[in-house]
């Protein structure tokens, strides 16, 4: 078989010296589930090496992003939301129930949650990041990409590491790693790290630090060489994070504020980039993953056989201040979900003079349990109730009201909540109590079977074809058990106030009709008197009342329907919803690569990617439309607002995503470097969105999205000693297909229009340059990564601020004959600001949030190997 496949584009510019052709072909890789060099893996991949990890403070997979432009990584309220995207596609976040559309490995085990990737990077040998679809090999989640990360295998000669790193917030990171033999055959390897961090942010209510680090991760492998061609390599990991993250900034403020800060809270405004922020308590992220996995690797002559067995467990927690001020109107938000995942992969690859070819299996069986609870605080009410009477138009600035609505007075009838209560003959004071918790728990089976294989045929000496299948199958079986304490939201305000529009239209047409008011006594005597008249009397209230109840210029109690935040949910499975989903997909790839010399190829590819169905796995699962006919039927749909006024529904689950792309793209080597150039046209069908919208998230398919753009890297070394690498991607996005988009002011469509959060031009610049000194080689390496402005969520108005990113690094080192090395480094230099995401206020209307990148850091690591 010729081994002349083509690595396509953003490859050697990102992470190899620009030095010569053998040092490129000698880098292996395994993008394509078997061991090639560069040169001859036939997908986009980049390729991040140890020395580029170590050398640019790379300490987790969020740094990553600095030096592959068409990554990008996303942190949100907590440690473990975080979100990866490759050419603008991804996502996962907010949801334990969607699994990311970018597929994370370690080692060849599949991380199903991005929270199970975010610990600091092991002792790595390189880090892969493929970019476009990749189900025909790595099967249902990786509609987007795959990031693949190799960790080192243990080695027969004694080795290892220690290193230490002192920066500034009194940063404090400890890495050790060491391997050697245990017998003839037998080799180890252990590893451990600690990383801690004060905040470089504050809670001014109590002074506690934000966004600190504060996580561990221990790491053992035992390698097995019982015969030349029969390896075993176990792996056991660990790893845990308590942190109080994530600083939420304000960042426009709308007519809540002024209600917040009248009741006695507090907020910052005006100051995004000042990391302050008054919360009620201090958010905490407690994050725990473990594994183990077993892979086997067996070379019978004509074949090679390869068995991954993986077994997983990850548990996370948060609880966080979801109003982001000092007010306690939500006095807890917090979710709990414990995810257990198996796999087991088994391929099989071979070659001949003129064919390579690969065929294997991949079965995924996991379990998810996740729980969310909202409890209201103690200031609840009185907020409910400011927002009900500034609405009324009451200005509750005026002396003696802000007073009289934390008593819990009536204000003289002013008060809708005493009101209602009163009308109900509920006590004051039951609605928006101290205390109401809603809660949901949802458990999540999910079983997949993917059978996949590829075929590449050299056509000519110069010519090669590819052709790659993947059947997967997935079924998911999901419940739903929910309580829910808030009285309020559970009302029916058009039948509530249907009722007081009848007792009005009542009162008024037996006055005009009798000439009596519509006193007790009065009715019953001209019930006495004239009892046809006073029936056409209660049926044209009546009739009027049926007809306006749902119509909020006559039922006032309308204006207090988005107060009502946490409407009851209707568990399932039941008589109509299974709670069942079952997806099947053939995904495919098809590529031409030709050599034009043996230093200049070209390639031409189209491939398709797939990713199941994901649930809604939060408070705000709904049933769909379609269902809630059958639902009422049944006697199974809450008499709520939302109900009667047919809002009710909204999204179980999301359905699949299903992607293609485009490809044509070039390579050349010279003996000054490399020039790589690719274009793509990439589509989406049914891309799963999940946007917050100010109490809950909204899961939906957009219909379809597509990107066209071109990526392309330039490495070289202009003189000896200076390498430079240089990438850039641009892309041209839009919803070509988007109708009822979640928008600032409700649903919209977004047809024709461009996807907010993609950057339309991504950069990667560096340099290094080596210089010998009598104590060893030192070098001097710069970084600048560039995004061009882009608002950060299709639901944020342009008002708010959006994204763009100037963000600059350097690092100055010096490695010792002796094994000691030494490293200054700097993230973000000139201390750039910019919004990671933003995102509508919790019950805050016209108020937005975002999350602010990290300031300057900056610090000293000292290695020793041996």
């Amino acid at each position: 078989m010729k081994r002349t496949l083509l690595a396509t584009s953003g490859i050697i510019a990102l992470t190899v010296p620009a030095a010569a052709s053998a040092q490129i072909d000698e880098i292996v890789v395994t993008a394509t589930k078997r061991e090639q060099t560069l040169q001859e893996v036939p997908v986009a991949v980049s390729v991040v090496q140890e020395d580029t990890i170590e050398n640019a403070q790379i300490i987790d997979v969020f740094d990553l992003q600095t030096v592959v432009p068409s990554l990008r990584v996303s942190q949100n309220q907590s440690s473990g939301n975080t979100t990866f995207t490759i050419r603008g596609f991804g996502n996962g976040a907010n949801n334990v129930g969607i699994e990311p559309s970018v597929g994370v490995f370690i080692d060849g085990v599949y991380r199903s949650r991005s929270a199970s990737a975010i610990s600091d990077l092991a002792q790595i040998e390189r880090i892969e990041v493929l970019r476009g679809p990749q189900s025909t090999l790595f099967g249902k989640n990786a509609s987007a990409g795959v990031i693949s990360i190799v960790t080192e295998r243990p080695q027969f000669d004694l080795g290892g590491n220690v290193e230490l790193t002192y920066g500034n917030y009194d940063q404090k990171i400890v890495k050790a790693y060491l391997t050697g033999p245990l017998s003839e055959t037998v080799a180890f390897s252990v590893q451990g790290s600690i990383n801690g961090r004060d905040g470089y942010a504050e809670n001014l209510t109590n002074g506690d630090d934000l966004n600190e680090r504060d996580r561990w991760a221990v790491r053992g492998q035992l390698l097995f060489e019982p015969t030349d061609n029969l390896t075993f390599r176990a792996i056991a990991d660990y790893d845990q994070l308590e942190e109080a993250c994530c600083y939420t900034g304000n960042l426009q403020a709308g007519p809540t504020t002024g209600v917040i800060r009248a009741l006695g809270g507090q907020v910052v405004t005006g100051d995004f980039y000042g990391y302050d922020a008054y919360y009620t308590f201090t958010p905490q992220n407690d994050i725990e993953n473990k594994g183990l996995s077993l892979q086997a690797d067996w070379d019978v002559g004509p074949a090679q056989i390869t068995s991954i067995t993986a077994y997983r467990e990850k548990y996370g927690q948060e609880n966080f201040d979801g109003d982001f001020t000092s007010l306690d109107v939500i006095g807890e938000l917090s979710a709990i979900s414990n995810t257990k995942t198996f796999t087991q992969e088994l391929r099989v690859t071979g070659e001949t003079e003129r064919f390579g070819w690969l065929a294997g299996a991949f079965y995924f069986n996991e379990d998810v349990r996740a729980d969310s609870y909202v409890a209201y605080g103690a200031d609840q009410r009185a907020y409910v109730t400011a927002l009900a009477l500034q609405g009324a138009g009451v200005d509750i600035t005026a002396p003696g009201i802000i007073p009289a609505i934390q008593a819990g007075s009536d204000l003289g009838g002013q008060n809708p909540l005493t009101t209602i209560e009163g009308a109900l003959g509920l006590p004051r004071g039951t609605f928006f109590a101290d205390g109401q918790t809603f809660a949901t728990l949802f458990d999540q089976d999910d079983e997949s079977l993917s059978l996949f294989g590829q075929l590449d045929f050299d056509v000519t000496d110069r010519l090669t074809a590819t052709v790659g299948l993947n059947y997967t199958t997935d079924k998911k079986d999901v419940s739903l058990t929910s309580y829910n304490q808030d009285v309020f939201s559970s009302l029916n305000l058009v039948q509530i106030g249907g009722g007081l529009i009848q007792q009005q239209a009542f009162a008024t047409a037996f006055q005009e009709n009798t000439g009596l008011a519509p006193t007790p006594d009065n009715i019953a005597l001209i019930g006495q008197l004239n009892p046809q008249g006073l029936a056409a009397i209660q049926a044209g209230a009546q009739a009027f009342a049926d007809a306006n109840a749902a119509n909020a210029e006559v039922n006032p109690l309308l204006a207090l329907v988005p107060l009502q935040f946490l409407p009851p949910q209707v568990e399932f499975p039941n008589a109509v919803e299974g709670g069942q989903t079952d997806d099947d997909d053939l995904s495919y790839t098809l590529r031409l690569a030709y050599d034009v010399t043996d230093r200049v190829n070209v390639y031409g590819s189209y491939a398709t990617g797939f990713k199941a169905s994901s649930w809604n796995l939060t408070r705000d699962s709904r049933p769909f439309p379609s269902d809630t006919g059958a639902l009422q039927a049944a006697d199974l749909l809450p008499n709520t607002t939302t109900a009667a006024l047919g809002t009710y529904a909204g999204t179980r689950f999301a359905g699949p995503e299903e992607s293609k792309v485009w490809e044509v793209g070039a390579k050349a080597q010279f003996a000054w470097g490399a020039v790589n150039l690719a274009l793509f046209d990439q589509t989406i069908e049914g891309f799963q969105s999940n946007l917050f919208q100010g109490t809950g998230f909204v899961l939906a398919n957009a219909g379809k999205q597509s990107v066209q753009g071109a990526e392309i890297e330039v490495s070289a070394t202009p003189f000896d000693r200076l390498d430079v690498n240089f990438a850039a991607t641009l892309l041209d996005p839009e919803y070509d297909r988007f109708v009822g988009a979640p928008g600032p002011n409700g649903p919209t469509d977004l047809s024709g229009e461009k996807p907010d959060g993609i950057s339309e031009v991504s950069t990667s610049t560096s340099f290094t340059y080596h210089q010998p000194t009598p104590w060893g080689e030192a070098f001097l390496r710069g970084e600048w990564q560039y995004e061009s402005d882009t608002s950060t969520a299709d639901n944020v108005p342009d008002t708010v601020e959006g994204r763009e990113v100037n963000l600059f690094n350097a690092s100055l080192g010096l490695t010792m004959d002796n094994g000691f090395e030494a490293l200054l480094w700097g993230r973000n230099l000139f201390n750039d600001e910019w919004v990671q995401v933003a995102f509508p206020g919790t019950a805050q209307a016209g108020t937005y949030y975002g999350y602010p990148n990290a300031p300057r850091t900056w610090g000293v690591t000292v290695r020793k190997r041996f």
